[in-house]
């Protein structure tokens, strides 16, 4: 039988913050759901890039007896405001909300996390605030905020130094223009000072997780996760978090060319969620 058949697929607004939040909530069609499962998407291009993916890995869990919810948060995809309205409080407000949908639905059951790049950073912070939250399932996740910001503008200056707008094209004076409070715009995207330093400010050795699964997508068998992501992964455990090292063969999809997917990942995931939310 078709997965689409053995699921329920309900597209709404989420109406309790300051604007409405999309959302796509899919589980099964009969029964209660083994597990609630809330996904945070990545950041700015890369969503677009995921969401073939997302949408994918939702649809399996959905129909393996789990119910996904799927948020856009403020300023992203059809929810409310534009892009230059969100904060990292914000979002952090968001996914709490999000959260607290499910958790009203089927409070008896686990409530897993589950966020991709800066999403799996952010459900990090919103699992530390959460007496209810089982695990984190956390997809490459972003680990150093200040670096990944840098990153971001790098981007910008390549596109001005490339149109010939400013010969002094550079992440510093872009970063000094957003702490005099100005913002920025970055491949269509306008990046508040409020945003920037939320990111900025994003450091996830400092976290303490109960329980996750890290999964790292490596471009070969032979490699192993990044540097900063094990130094991360050996700080939690030192601190006691149980928190558990998949790698996956494949490719980036979040920032390759073209819309891509990772049918390992998808699979794997299978039976991490099921070990997570026992």
């Amino acid at each position: 039988m078709d997965n689409d058949q053995l699921i329920d697929m309900e597209p709404f607004f989420l109406e309790d913050g300051p604007g409405p939040l999309f959302c796509m909530r899919l589980g099964p069609r009969q029964g209660r759901p083994r597990a609630q499962i809330l996904y945070l998407h990545p950041f700015a291009e890369e969503m677009n890039k995921s969401r073939r993916m997302a949408a994918l890995q939702a649809r399996q869990l959905a129909a393996k007896g789990y119910e996904v919810l799927q948020v856009d948060l403020t300023g992203c995809g059809d929810s409310w405001g534009d892009f230059g309205d969100a904060t990292w409080q914000r979002w952090q407000a968001d996914g709490m909300l999000a959260a607290d949908w499910l958790r009203r639905r089927a409070p008896s059951v686990p409530l897993v996390l589950w966020g991709l790049r800066l999403g799996a950073s952010l459900a990090v912070e919103i699992g530390e605030n959460r007496s209810d939250v089982a695990a984190l399932l956390l997809w490459q996740p972003v680990t150093d905020g200040d670096l990944f910001l840098n990153q971001f503008l790098r981007l910008k200056q390549m596109s001005d130094m490339l149109s010939e707008r400013s010969s002094r094209a550079s992440v510093k004076s872009y970063r000094a223009q957003l702490l005099e409070g100005q913002p920025v715009e970055v491949g269509g995207y306008l990046l508040s000072p409020e945003l920037a330093l939320g990111i900025a400010n994003l450091q996830l050795k400092a976290a303490k997780p109960r329980k996750a699964v890290w999964i790292e997508l490596i471009s070969s068998p032979d490699l192993t996760a990044s540097a900063a992501s094990l130094e991360t992964i050996d700080h939690w455990r030192g601190c006691g978090c149980n928190v558990d090292l998949e790698s996956v063969s494949g490719e980036p999809f979040w920032s390759t060319q073209e819309i891509s997917t990772c049918p390992e990942l998808i699979e794997k995931n299978s039976s991490i969620i099921k070990r997570l939310a026992q």
